[in-house]
């Protein structure tokens, strides 16, 4: 049975390198070049820029608020009467106006209207920042799901591979009489367990390949070559460091104090409305020609004021919601704060146990593959059980696994505490 599902497995794999080889559809990629596709295709990024160009339009429409402004008007009208059927009264006229308008004293909302659009694309511009550090986490975590999920189906195909020789040295044990027939059932049962846990790993790999395709928008029908594999690079900065670089680099955290700010602004501009605004403007027009003569234009200058001196409580409402709005933005600040400190702590904390267990592990799988030659000896001259066997073997599977785990969880929490610290990735 082990025999016939080993061949079957091999000539799957053969068939996928023929394929592969035939088709040339393989995409050989380093974790760098995964990185670079992705920030290149992914969506999100293209999103972020899209919300860049529409604050800069923004402003700059705060801006053009701002300065002098020149309207154009004119109409022109026909009148008639009639009286005992005879056409009496026809006038035919027109009236011409250009006007020039520009705003002398806005309370400091003209200012502060474009403090905050400046600010408003300065945030679309950390998001943008922020997008990219999150994509290259993503892409690199996929890298690593998929490199894991390789190396795991290795170790549960050697199981299947051990399961299956084991059978057969059951088999022929039991044909000769010298074991009982549960020895051979158990035996069956613990090779089907390993076949069961070998489909699973490569399902997983399966999706994580589908994941990684997905962030760098690949054709998902597309083969995949990782070049690269995990590499332990010792992480030499305390968590204290990492915790105040996170602070002062973070596009995020940025983005929110840029929201306290501009929650500041915003009862500024609210309060602006108790103070009366001045504008000048400068004209000319005429009429019954289409341009302006010396014998019919006429021109005005002007300087007009307007202020509300009681608006029923409108004003005060705007300010008691602007300040509402400032006291939840400060919280939100600190809450901000609270979450990156906890994420950057977990990262750390989390890439410190993998790195710890990554040491230990190497020294189980050692002691287990001993422990599983053991056991198989004793059992091939009569002198162990089946259960030792089956438990050794799950021993060396379970202690294989949990090296690969260890290196991976390393690699994966390691970017995973760059991010949180805002380093888009790059060594410090």
């Amino acid at each position: 049975m082990g025999g016939k599902f080993t061949k079957k497995v091999t000539s799957l794999a053969f068939a996928l390198l023929f394929l592969q080889e035939t088709t040339g559809l393989c995409a050989s990629l380093s974790v760098n070049e995964a990185v670079a596709m992705a920030l290149q295709n992914n969506l999100d990024i293209k999103i972020a820029s899209t919300k860049e160009n529409q604050a800069e339009a923004n402003l700059a429409a705060t801006k053009a608020q701002a300065g002098v402004t020149v309207s154009l008007g004119s109409n022109f009208s026909i009148s008639d009467g009639v009286s005992d059927g005879v056409s009496q009264n026809f006038e035919r006229s027109n009236n011409t106006s250009v006007s020039v308008n520009y705003p002398l004293y806005s309370a400091g909302k003209t200012q502060l209207n474009t403090d905050v659009k400046e600010q408003m694309l300065q945030q679309s511009m950390l998001n943008t920042q922020r997008t990219t550090e999150n994509i290259t986490y993503n892409t690199v975590k996929a890298y690593y799901d998929i490199l894991e999920a390789h190396k795991n189906i290795g170790v549960d195909q050697e199981s299947v591979d051990n399961y299956g020789k084991h059978l057969e040295n059951v088999q022929q044990l039991y044909s000769a009489g010298s074991v009982p027939k549960s020895d051979l059932l158990r035996s069956e049962v613990a090779l089907s367990d390993a076949q069961q846990t070998l489909i699973k790993a490569q399902n997983t790999l399966v999706i994580n390949e589908l994941t990684l395709k997905n962030i760098l928008k690949m054709d998902k029908n597309e083969l995949l070559d990782l070049t690269d594999d995990f590499r332990y690079i010792p992480f030499d900065q305390t968590l204290d460091y990492c915790l105040s670089y996170a602070s002062d680099n973070r596009k995020d955290l940025e983005q929110t104090q840029l929201d306290y700010e501009i929650a500041k602004k915003n009862v500024d501009l609210a309060k602006a409305d108790y103070k009366p605004t001045v504008s000048a403007s400068l004209g000319t027009n005429w009429s019954k020609q289409p341009l302006p003569s010396e014998r019919d234009h006429s021109y005005t200058a002007g300087i007009s004021a307007s202020w509300d001196v009681f608006d029923n409580g409108l004003t005060k409402a705007n300010v008691d919601a602007a300040e509402s709005a400032l006291d939840e933005a400060e919280l939100t600040l600190q809450q901000e704060t609270d979450s990156i400190d906890i994420e950057v702590r977990q990262a750390y904390l989390n890439m410190r146990d993998a790195e710890k267990r990554f040491n230990l592990t190497q020294t189980a799988i050692k002691q287990a593959e001993e422990d599983l030659f053991i056991a198989q000896e004793k059992y091939r001259v009569g002198a162990g059980i089946i259960l030792d066997v089956i438990d050794a073997q799950l021993a060396l599977s379970t202690a294989r696994t949990n090296h690969i785990s260890a290196q991976y969880d390393y690699a994966r929490y390691k970017a995973q505490l760059k991010n949180a610290m805002g380093l888009n990735g790059e060594n410090i």
